[in-house]
């Protein structure tokens, strides 16, 4: 279903007269899953989050500004967001849980969840692993190797990059893996992950 944020609350717009909105009603308890967008012709290799706890219904000032969350994310909800047989719920998250491919998990209460920020260099970043793939494959294959527990890596393709490190897609003679590489420290901005990926490339060519 489609859904705003309110910092990073989700913001939904269910009709009561769906399944889903009479069940909202008789009993808060909700989860949504997000599957980030992917190349991967494997949808298990791709990145997804669920948060999972308690709608509410806003009211006053928060249910304006749910309002307009809703409609900057869904602007066909222009059409139906004021309808009396449609309602505006907040999902109040206590637990995320992250999946980012194969074997790659971990789950956040609430309250971590509402401190963090936004990653500065994921959307930025496709140009950035464009270039990886295609003028250092030899140097994400050392990463890999070196740093990526796969010591066996022919070759490596950069499929993701953000704020702590890059996901490499590796094929050795065993098949194909996935794994991650750090950077040696977490960057706060696009305009470090350059100088963050030279490091990287340093730190696995000395072994």
């Amino acid at each position: 279903m489609t859904y705003g944020l309110l910092g990073g609350a989700p913001v939904l717009c269910v009709s009561n007269l769906a399944e889903h909105g009479r069940n909202l009603a008789g009993d808060p308890r909700a989860s949504i899953a997000i599957v980030a967008p992917s190349a991967e012709a494997d949808p298990l290799a791709s990145g997804r989050v669920t948060l999972a706890g308690l709608v509410q219904a806003p009211a006053g000032e928060e249910r304006a500004a749910a309002r307009e969350a809703h409609l900057a994310a869904v602007s066909a909800a222009k059409y139906y967001i004021d309808y009396s047989d449609f309602t505006l719920w907040v999902l109040r998250v206590d637990r995320a849980r992250w999946v980012g491919g194969y074997g790659r998990m971990d789950s956040a209460p609430g309250d971590a969840y509402a401190a963090a920020q936004p990653d500065p260099v994921q959307p930025r970043a496709a140009g950035a692993i464009e270039h990886l793939n295609n003028d250092h494959a030899d140097a994400l294959a050392a990463m890999a190797r070196a740093l990526g527990g796969y010591p066996d890596t022919t070759a490596a393709v950069c499929t993701g990059a953000d704020r702590y490190g890059l996901d490499l897609r590796v094929t050795t003679e065993r098949g194909v893996a996935y794994t991650r590489v750090g950077y040696p420290a977490p960057i706060d901005s696009y305009d470090e992950l350059r100088s963050a990926t030279v490091a990287l490339t340093q730190l696995a060519r000395r072994g």
